[in-house]
């Protein structure tokens, strides 16, 4: 039997709750349960699911304060920040109950000699696996989306921020969702593969590494069941020669630095042509050394801990490995001598092939500043990985930047002269290997339904 959960508090260390994992057949049970609540939940119309959606909106707002609390215990985000995340939830709650019962309504089609209509019935209990970075707002994305097409909903929160999906739990229950309807599991990693496997369980998704994504991904092939994965990406922010130095500078640190630095759409890479980059390496610079590192419950802004020393560990490694490969350190860079899971904002240079501040993800405080000859090049290097979640230009030629990013862009987001983090009417996802399928927009409430022709005579 694996050891019990314990949640600790990143910035002092100390803990703050210890869980029990599930037995299984807790779990079993618990995933029947959420079957049977869907088997009612299915035939409730599309306005009274939207209503419902609604109401987990309006939950959020009335319990931001509490929950943005819990989640800077559990996870070293700033409080404004996670402020900021149950509004961003809110709002999503407020487009899909909007726009669901039109997106999923019956379409109408001329057949010969008869009507056609596709009808989007829900499938079945959906099991999510969520990370820590966002603990509102990376369960909310696929709940309630699934939640609006009729379906049941699983949670595997991450094992350190357990309070906040429990927290979820609650708050859909004073909300008035129908009870198991969404449903927490409490279990390891060997649970989670025989909730995969289980039979009245129809769809997997899952924000987190491209790594664990393959695993994921195997598993659930193994059974014939469709799964949308959100992984990881070292995002490219390309600085054009005609770019406003000023606003690309001030947009690059906060886009590398929003949520402590750990956000799968962050800035990481930062591509600046010659013309400009001798500039934004002394602008760029200076700003990041100005971050001073804060308490996350006291403050609404600096740089708060990363969410687990261990994390924390790994980043001073992939930055040591970058040095040793020929990368230069300009701020930054070292574990700082301090109780809690912090790492200084650091800007690396002379980043090349071979390194990890090149060629993989850096999920904490660290910047990537590359040189790139010209335009072509810059978006080069830009391409130049196997991510493609998301990515930025800075032109001041608007136009020209949009058919950079349309035509020449390999991600599924791409940023003109702003850093974003998400949206909810703009799809969200990626490609290559950040993964596939998509969330938000709309897109979200149909990638676990099935698309049903019906043929009337």
């Amino acid at each position: 039997m694996s050891s019990p959960i314990k949640t600790i508090n990143p910035a002092t260390g100390d803990l703050i709750e210890t869980y029990d994992l599930m037995s299984d057949s807790e779990v079993t049970n618990a995933i029947r349960a959420c079957h049977d609540a869907f088997d009612k939940w299915r035939l409730v119309s599309l306005e009274d699911r939207a209503a419902k959606i609604k109401a987990i909106g309006q939950a959020l707002r009335d319990s931001k304060e509490e929950f943005a609390q819990l989640m800077t215990r559990e996870v070293g985000k700033l409080v404004g920040d996670g402020r900021d995340e149950v509004d961003l939830c809110a709002a999503i709650c407020d487009f899909t109950s909007a726009q669901g019962p039109k997106e999923l309504a019956d379409e109408e089609r001329d057949i010969p000699d008869g009507q056609g209509v596709v009808t989007y019935a829900p499938i079945g209990v959906i099991y999510g696996m969520q990370p820590w970075n966002f603990p509102c707002y990376q369960v909310i994305r696929y709940a309630v989306a699934n939640l609006m097409a009729g379906n049941g909903v699983l949670l595997k929160h991450a094992s350190n921020c357990t309070g906040s999906g429990l927290f979820l739990r609650d708050l859909m229950d004073r909300a008035g969702l129908p009870e198991n309807l969404f449903t927490v599991l409490v279990i390891d990693h060997d649970q989670s593969d025989k909730v995969i496997a289980n039979d009245l369980v129809r769809g997997v998704t899952m924000t987190g590494s491209d790594a664990a994504g393959r695993v994921v991904a195997q598993q659930a092939a193994k059974y014939l069941k469709k799964t949308v994965l959100e992984l990881g990406s070292n995002d490219a922010y390309v600085v054009l020669d005609d770019a406003d130095l000023d606003l690309a500078v001030e947009t690059c640190v906060a886009g590398r630095l929003y949520n402590n630095g750990q956000t799968c759409v962050a800035a990481k890479r930062f591509i600046v042509t010659e013309a400009n980059y001798d500039a934004f390496v002394e602008r760029f610079t200076d700003q990041m050394k100005q971050m001073k590192m804060v308490d996350p419950a006291e403050a609404d802004s600096g740089l708060g801990p990363m969410a687990r020393t261990d994390l924390r560990d790994d980043l001073a490694k992939q930055v040591e490995e970058s040095v040793a490969k020929g990368a230069k350190v300009l701020c930054g860079g070292e574990v700082p001598d301090c109780d809690g899971a912090y790492y200084p904002a650091t800007v690396l240079v002379d980043v090349a092939p071979g390194q990890p501040a090149y060629d993989d993800e850096l999920f904490g405080p660290v910047a990537s500043v590359i040189r790139a000859k010209d335009d072509e090049d810059a978006m080069r290097i830009a391409n130049d990985s196997r991510y493609g979640l998301g990515g930025g230009i800075f032109s001041k030629d608007a136009k020209r930047a949009q058919e950079l990013a349309a035509k020449h862009f390999d991600t599924g987001m791409v940023c003109i002269n702003k850093y974003n983090l998400a949206i909810p009417n703009m799809p969200f996802g990626g490609v290559k290997n950040s993964g596939y399928g998509r969330e938000h927009g709309g897109f979200g409430m149909k990638e676990f339904v099935n698309a049903k022709s019906l043929y009337i005579a």
